[in-house]
């Protein structure tokens, strides 16, 4: 089915669920909470994701998705750590936050590029990853997740800001 392996299957049905709960939980929340049923199935269909991606190898060996998984996987854990600790200080919820949905960016990047050099069949959208059109599409979805970053750590901050005793 549109040239995806058994394996290849499996990984876009779990992204999907991720993206699903990703989106459910932006629309109800404004963020990625991990403490709720939302935040945890994103979380933990985001890193099944990952780990399946890492069987993929429909481009040849080791890639640049691979490579998007590592990365993935090392913001889950930095967003983890700064929502656990007070390793960054007030800092963290917003590190937190916003390592959450950065990892939501992430799935847009392949999720895109693989359904549009793929759909419609017989006549993809784009013709590579390399497409130039791909690459303004990518560009707009970074640029949403900045806009979207800001106004997550704008409202934080009211709430950080009373966390912390400033100077008297």
């Amino acid at each position: 089915m549109f040239g995806l392996t058994p394996l290849g299957v499996v990984h876009t049905a779990i992204s999907l669920i991720a993206v699903a709960a990703g989106l459910a939980a932006f629309i109800r929340f404004r963020k990625i909470p991990p403490g709720h049923a939302l935040g945890k199935v994103y979380i933990w269909t985001t890193v099944l994701t990952c780990l399946t991606g890492f069987g993929i190898f429909q481009h040849g060996g080791f890639g640049k998705p691979h490579v998007l998984g590592i990365l993935t996987l090392a913001v889950l854990a930095l967003a983890a750590v700064a929502g656990r600790t007070a390793l960054f200080g007030r800092a963290s919820k917003s590190i937190e936050t916003v390592s959450y949905s950065l990892t939501f960016f992430f799935h847009m990047i392949p999720g895109v590029t693989e359904t549009f050099t793929r759909l419609p069949a017989g006549a993809p959208l784009f013709s590579s990853p390399e497409d130039p059109a791909l690459q303004k599409v990518v560009g707009a979805f970074f640029a949403v997740f900045v806009v979207g970053a800001i106004v997550q750590v704008r409202q934080l901050w009211p709430v950080v800001r009373r966390q912390v005793p400033g100077p008297d």
